[in-house]
């Protein structure tokens, strides 16, 4: 007896903790990545931070929200025809795991619902990514908005897990106040397709309102509820008419 814990739940405890320090020093594999997302049909751009190693991004989180030299300068040398007005940035962040397996699917589902009218820029791929590095992408490349994929913190049961950030108007030293955060993105918990439907209302609104962050609130799940329940309402009184025409009627009987 005693204080001690079960030695099934030490070992998964040990496990998890395992699978979570492995989630933060796995490499992102960008060629693959890269070849995922080209095979969606967007463009794609390879960027790196300030910092030039894991062992550094890690000792440095203001590295990772910074670009080096040599990728600020690629990105400002693009030239587009027209303004982007939506561009998406994919960070490994401390959870590449995340990123490598969710990714893509993510990016499908939000080609479905991205608006044809919209300019979208290259999806960028940052390695040693910090959520800031996309203000900086975004300045550089005249993006109105941009929304950064990338892996979140891993916890003891989520190593994999996604989030997203969305900024308007992104420039260098945003503050997070600036942007909107939709968070767990994976099988287990947002769905890819709820998570896309999310970030593309948000970006409308900001798009429509040239807001984020803590003044654009996230306000999609109760406009569609509002919009289901006169139909829902509907459906149900239709399930309460009575099928004989002469049922529920009343007559008056003379006085």
């Amino acid at each position: 007896m005693g204080s001690s814990l079960p030695t099934k739940e030490v070992l998964n405890f040990g496990l998890s903790h395992a699978l979570a320090r492995d989630a933060v020093h796995l490499p992102l594999d960008t060629d693959t990545l890269e070849t995922a997302i080209q095979s969606l049909g967007f463009s794609t751009r390879l960027v790196h931070s300030q910092a030039a190693d894991r062992h550094t991004y890690l000792l440095r989180p203001d590295f990772g929200r910074r670009l080096d030299d040599a990728s600020k300068q690629h990105l400002q040398s693009l030239k587009y025809s027209s303004p982007i007005d939506f561009m998406i940035v994919v960070g490994d962040g401390l959870s590449s795991l995340a990123v490598q397996r969710h990714a893509v699917p993510l990016l499908s589902e939000l080609l479905k619902l991205i608006p044809e009218s919209w300019n979208i820029g290259p999806v960028v791929i940052a390695k040693q990514s910090r959520v800031a590095l996309a203000d900086e992408v975004g300045e550089c490349m005249g993006a109105r908005m941009v929304a950064i994929l990338i892996g979140e913190r891993p916890g003891l049961s989520s190593p994999d897990s996604l989030g997203i950030y969305l900024t308007y108007a992104p420039k260098i030293n945003c503050s997070d106040a600036n942007r909107n955060c939709i968070s767990n993105v994976r099988p287990e918990g947002l769905q890819y397709a709820a998570a896309a439907n999310k970030l593309i209302w948000l970006a409308k609104e900001a798009m429509q309102r040239k807001i984020s962050g803590v003044t654009l609130k996230d306000e999609s799940d109760v406009l569609e509820v509002s919009t289901q329940a006169p139909q829902q309402l509907k459906k149900d009184l239709e399930k309460k008419q009575p099928t004989d025409k002469t049922a529920g009627c009343f007559f008056m009987l003379p006085r």
